[in-house]
């Protein structure tokens, strides 16, 4: 009974073994031949669709989930002018789909203020957040793999393709307020930009992301 038990526990002692001999070598792989980081999210140019005048929105296209051509026409305001009622088409500034939309039909707008928001959704990218201790295992036209939330069985593939020159912290709107003087130091993190290959699926500017960067 003695001698089973025995082998039993060498057996139990074994697999303990020979399972965290691999699951060491695997952490030791992933830290040396990747960098990884779920920090990041996809991004992409936000254009901004502002009423070129002031006047009444007599006309309004650009709800969400539309999508327009450069130069095309969204909307119309109806001024008034000396020469009496004037209409002024407002056109999209650059090509892409409506995600946002403040605009209400037949109000009043002034000029400047913003109507709606737009992203080229064919042409997106990955924005990466590196923690600047280890900015040194990063460099453009490394390959990256992209895991996004939204479809946990998809890998995407991606570049580093641009490396930011300042922390992220630098931009924020509302920045750390020191009044008394002394520094705490901690850790920052610089962004960085991951083209993707190609993409089937229908990604939106904010999903996370979890990318894998091949050092």
């Amino acid at each position: 009974m003695n001698a089973k038990r025995m082998i039993l526990i060498n057996v139990i002692l074994l697999v303990i073994l020979v399972g965290g001999g691999f699951a060491g070598y695997y952490y030791f792989n992933q830290s040396i031949n990747y960098l990884s980081t779920d920090n990041a999210q996809i991004s992409g140019q936000q254009v901004s669709i502002a009423a070129p005048a002031t006047g009444k929105l007599v006309k309004w296209e650009a709800l969400t989930g539309k999508t327009f051509s450069k130069d095309e026409t969204i909307g119309n305001i109806e001024m008034t002018s000396e020469q009496g009622k004037v209409n002024l088409d407002i056109k999209a500034p650059a090509a892409g789909t409506v995600v946002q939309s403040n605009a209400v039909k037949n109000t009043m707008v002034a000029a400047g203020s913003p109507l709606a928001l737009s992203y080229d959704l064919d042409h997106l990218w990955v924005t990466a957040n590196i923690e600047e201790t280890d900015l040194n295992d990063v460099q453009v036209g490394q390959d990256v793999d992209i895991y996004v939330d939204a479809f946990p069985n998809v890998t995407l593939k991606g570049k580093v393709e641009e490396i930011g020159l300042a922390t992220a912290g630098t931009f924020s709107l509302l920045p750390k307020n020191n009044t008394s003087g002394n520094y705490t130091k901690e850790t920052q993190v610089i962004p960085v930009k991951i083209s993707l290959d190609h993409y089937g699926e229908r990604l939106v500017p904010g999903m996370n992301v979890t990318v894998r960067i091949h050092k």
